[in-house]
């Protein structure tokens, strides 16, 4: 052996070879297994199929080792993904919730000044315009409106996606027509967001 070595290296040699002297000390060869099946009273000659056995129990014990960390791994996947996304629904239900009403007000088509009254026979269509603030930008944002007559019984639902958020100051509104058969008395608008009511108006028909 031409390669010198190195005191630390030596040592690893000498370890080596001490634990292959007793690992070939603990083993046993084909005749020393048949000298101990005979002195059982077992028969010699099954050995070999008894090792077939072994090597095949081995082989699924192994199988099924390799499964378990295939699936263990498969499940941590799906908990590393179901934890991201969590975070990120999280972290989107925290921005909606901050989202609220900073301004509204009752407009008509043809005028854009806050009304309060607003008569039946004109079949006129109404607007509920609001201002929103702190809107997450650059989402969409799924909002509602409720029109609700003088009974408490919700007549019109408008339901729709915004476009994309630009600034955190966010107008947007929904309509209604009010026909010649609307009940009489004091409608109550609601714009919600996901379900949440962020802002709420009240007018009357006469």
């Amino acid at each position: 052996m031409n390669q010198r070595l190195n005191e630390e290296e030596l040592n690893q040699i000498i370890y080596e070879v001490q634990s292959l002297q007793l690992r070939q000390e603990s083993e046993l060869n084909k005749q020393q297994v048949q000298q101990i099946l005979q002195e059982l009273n077992l028969p010699p000659e099954l050995l070999d199929e008894a090792l077939i056995q072994l090597r095949r129990r081995q082989a699924l014990q192994v199988e099924k080792s390799r499964n378990k960390l295939i699936i263990a791994s498969m499940v941590a996947g799906v908990i590393i993904s179901l934890g991201g996304w969590l975070f990120v629904s999280q972290k989107e239900s925290s921005l909606l919730a901050n989202v609220s009403s900073q301004a509204d007000r009752i407009t008509l088509s043809s005028n854009n000044s806050n009304i309060t009254n607003i008569s039946r026979q004109s079949n006129s269509e109404v607007f509920y315009r609001v201002t929103l603030k702190d809107a997450p930008i650059g989402k969409k944002l799924s909002l509602s409106c409720n029109w609700i007559d003088p009974t408490g019984t919700i007549v019109k639902q408008n339901k729709y996606i915004t476009k994309e958020v630009a600034t955190s100051i966010f107008d947007t509104h929904c309509r209604y027509t009010i026909n010649p058969s609307a009940k009489v008395g004091n409608w109550q608008v609601q714009m919600l967001l996901d379900g949440r009511k962020i802002s709420d108006e009240i007018f009357s028909v006469e």
